[in-house]
């Protein structure tokens, strides 16, 4: 009796942790969120704000070109990381999609497995060039192109990571049936993609 107690607590302690973790995981998404707002904001204002002053004023701030073209690669590798937790990245269901439960689950390990492969190739060719990057300077801002270009360690590392932790959910059994069907491409009950084909 006591031993079956103290696995419940056990149990409900790890399911308090676990349920933390997610909400911190959650938060930290959100505020990826919020930047790439603030980025996409930014890009179309200065874009905008250079046109307007180059044709009514023959004037242009120098900088928004440069940092138009900057925020753009950080939006989209920042973004990469956020469509990647949403498992919203292009694919290619038609053959997984004609397969069970079983045969879902070992395609989505093969695929996470080749994920974190091209992750590990992406992560050092950005640490190759660092030192390059380091050393090369933007012409206006003369910002290191190591903050630029130094973004491929971020996203490597986070798909990687959300792969790794995608396999181990399979192996432990953990998967939800939700995800094995997004992952073969049925959005059923999925309010985002619903919207989305109700708008087409």
């Amino acid at each position: 009796m006591l031993w079956e107690e103290q696995n419940n607590e056990r149990r409900n302690g790890r399911q308090w942790q676990g349920e933390r973790v997610s909400r911190v995981i959650s938060i930290f998404f959100k505020g990826l969120e919020g930047l790439l707002v603030l980025l996409l904001a930014a890009m179309v204002a200065m874009v905008f704000g250079n046109v307007v002053l180059r044709y009514l004023f023959d004037t242009g701030i120098d900088v928004s070109e440069e940092l138009s073209r900057f925020f753009f690669v950080w939006l989209t590798f920042i973004g990469a990381v956020v469509v990647g937790r949403e498992n919203a990245h292009l694919g290619v269901e038609t053959l997984v999609a004609r397969l069970g439960d079983n045969g879902r689950k070992v395609c989505m390990v093969l695929s996470d497995l080749f994920i974190i492969g091209c992750c590990a190739v992406f992560f050092w060719g950005t640490w190759q060039q660092a030192e390059i990057n380091a050393t090369n300077y933007a012409p206006i801002t003369e910002i290191s192109m190591l903050w630029v270009y130094g973004i491929g360690y971020f996203t490597s590392i986070g798909l990687g990571l959300m792969a790794a932790l995608r396999i181990m959910r399979v192996l432990t059994g953990r998967v939800s049936e939700h995800e094995l069907k997004v992952f073969a491409g049925d959005y059923s009950g999925d309010e985002a993609h619903a919207l989305k084909e109700r708008l087409e």
